[in-house]
């Protein structure tokens, strides 16, 4: 008997999944298993995948212009025993190509990874804290982006600040505390620091990294001891409808469905993070440190399912003297984004023009890095099933553009 309901449950489990899947209008927070009439015991699961076909004009003859990226394929799930505790744990991968893909699926590229995996006690209703490899992230509202609601194509590289130099793909290891006072929204968390960062520049060659020029890899020259540990905190009011924390990703486009207006500010710290050599050949180190202030804007215009999106940033990055290494340097960053759902009928096919714009100044350089980028979503079913094109234009000692068509399906 006890067999038979199992199968039942897991049939019916399946079904459900199946409807919801259909479409926005019967989404109701997706594949949700309940353990207690309560709904105080469950689990969920979410997964999606985001395909895109992109076009180069400016490569070389022997480089095709067309390519293929299966640019994310994730898997997310969490649950809770009871309201005080919950487990989360998301896997999956990103930017898989044929450069990277292969033949039997061992290669690096190729291989799933955890992004998440922590676990979380609450406080009270309104405070929780945990631990594990977490994405309760500092600095911005961008540092802090999910990647099933993007307005843009992609969220703004500069934005995910540390990915890669202290991190794992924007994820920490260490502890967080995460609630609300009110209106006022905090996340904060003590992290340690990456040793193997993606800059493997070594800092003691003369002939590559020059004299006091900093290289991100405190931990691995100075030890954990005086480089071990970074510190983050994001902090934003919610001034009219109030969102939700109880994940941290943040939503990037309501599409109206909330009158969402915030203001935030946030910070990260690595004392030490960074080591330059100096004139007399010693190591030594400096800290990073970056902060930003943002605002969030996302409201319903009109009666007819019109929606406005509009966000901006400005971050200031101290990463060490004269830092530059790939997308990241010491000095200043401007971002903004802008986009309008035209109104239409909900059920149906609902298109979103947007335009972004960033601005990075480096103090290594005098060139700026400008990247501006125009493009279009199409709803077929909310963020649950969409399409974008998008073209992105990056001014940086070069000129280069790209044109990418995107189609995502989460569920």
């Amino acid at each position: 008997m006890k067999r038979k309901l199992l199968l039942l449950s897991m049939l019916g489990l399946f079904w459900t999944g199946f409807v919801l899947a259909q479409g926005s209008p019967d989404y109701k927070g997706g594949l949700k298993v309940k353990f207690d009439e309560e709904g105080n015991k469950y689990m969920r699961f979410i997964s999606w995948a985001q395909m895109q076909a992109t076009y180069k004009d400016d490569v070389s003859d022997d480089v095709a212009k067309t390519d293929f990226l299966l640019r994310r394929a994730r898997v997310l799930m969490f649950a809770q025993i009871n309201k005080k505790f919950m487990i989360l744990t998301h896997f999956g991968l990103n930017s898989l190509g044929a450069d990277n893909a292969d033949p039997v699926g061992k290669s690096d590229g190729a291989q799933l990874f955890f992004h998440d995996v922590w676990a979380q006690y609450s406080i009270g209703e309104n405070h929780a804290i945990g631990g594990g490899l977490h994405y309760f992230n500092g600095i911005s509202r961008l540092n802090n982006q999910s990647t099933l609601n993007i307005m843009t194509l992609d969220n703004n590289r500069q934005s995910w600040s540390t990915l890669g130099l202290t991190d794992q793909f924007a994820r920490h290891i260490g502890v967080f505390a995460k609630g609300k006072f009110g209106k006022l929204q905090y996340r904060v968390a003590i992290n340690d620091a990456l040793t193997n960062g993606l800059d493997g520049r070594d800092v003691t060659d003369v002939t590559k990294v020059g004299q006091d020029v900093a290289v991100y890899a405190g931990r691995e020259y100075l030890g954990s001891r005086d480089s071990g540990k970074n510190y983050a905190g994001y902090f934003e009011y919610n001034l009219w409808d109030e969102e939700s924390n109880f994940l941290p990703f943040k939503v990037g486009s309501y599409l109206g469905g909330k009158k969402v207006f915030n203001i935030g500010a946030g910070f990260f710290l690595h004392p030490n993070g960074a080591v330059v050599r100096n004139a007399s050949g010693e190591l030594e180190g400096q800290d990073v440190a970056i902060f930003a202030a943002d605002v969030f804007l996302d409201m319903p215009v009109g009666e007819k399912g019109g929606a406005l999106t509009a966000y901006a940033t400005y971050q200031s990055n101290d990463y060490g003297n004269d830092y530059l290494y790939n997308a990241y340097g010491t000095g200043g960053m401007f971002y903004s984004h802008f986009g309008y759902v035209i109104p239409g009928d909900k059920t149906k096919m609902r298109w979103q023009p947007y335009m972004g714009f960033a601005s990075n100044s480096y103090d290594a350089v005098n060139d700026n890095r400008n990247v501006f980028n125009i493009g279009v979503n199409g709803y077929m079913s909310g963020h649950n099933a969409k399409f974008t094109l998008e073209y992105k234009n990056q001014d940086y000692i070069t000129n280069s553009g790209v044109l990418t068509l995107q189609a995502m399906i989460y569920l």
